[in-house]
């Protein structure tokens, strides 16, 4: 909280000692959301900038790290939104007709399934699933952050996976 204290009164040594104490996780947390390093380090860079702009907003009633990570969760999920809408408005090259017949793959890359698998939940599912199993949140910071119970955290948490299962079975049955 001292560190906090030292912001608010205008001290940018103190406010720097904090972005470098949180920035690695709030990286690895918009990336895992964004799946892009360019669009992780844009939403991390905000996340930081939001955090200065309302340190006067900040009650102390959980800790700095977890105040600040729902702030990168909002950026990143506004910041996905707004990138959801211009790519729908583009037409990939995946719809293009196919001019050479698919080839059957004899081992499926499934880091890549799974990947794309994740890619393909619902936000609800995927943040908490990103958050929880990839980096290593407990629900209840999981909780505290999205600002749900710590229960919805951990039924998203299991509809995820149960999503995740569904998707990747199908692609499993694929190669049987």
């Amino acid at each position: 909280m001292h560190l906090v204290d030292r912001s608010r009164a205008g001290d940018h040594d103190a406010f720097r000692l904090l972005y470098e104490a949180n920035v690695d996780r709030i990286y690895r947390l918009t990336y895992r959301m964004a799946g892009d390093d360019d669009l992780a380090r844009d939403y991390t860079q905000e996340a930081f900038i939001r955090a200065y702009q309302r340190l006067h907003q900040f009650r102390g009633d959980s800790t700095f790290s977890t105040w600040l990570h729902s702030i990168a969760v909002s950026v990143t999920l506004n910041g996905l939104r707004k990138v959801q809408r211009h790519r729908k408005r583009e037409r990939s090259l995946d719809e293009a007709p196919q001019l050479v017949a698919r080839t059957e793959r004899v081992e499926p890359d499934l880091k890549q399934r799974l990947r794309e698998a994740i890619e393909r939940l619902p936000e609800i599912y995927k943040t908490v699933f990103l958050m929880h199993d990839l980096e290593g949140y407990s629900h209840g910071e999981i909780a505290k952050t999205l600002d749900v119970a710590e229960g919805t955290s951990k039924a998203r948490l299991s509809r995820a996976r149960a999503k995740l299962r569904e998707m990747l079975g199908e692609f499993a049955q694929e190669y049987v």
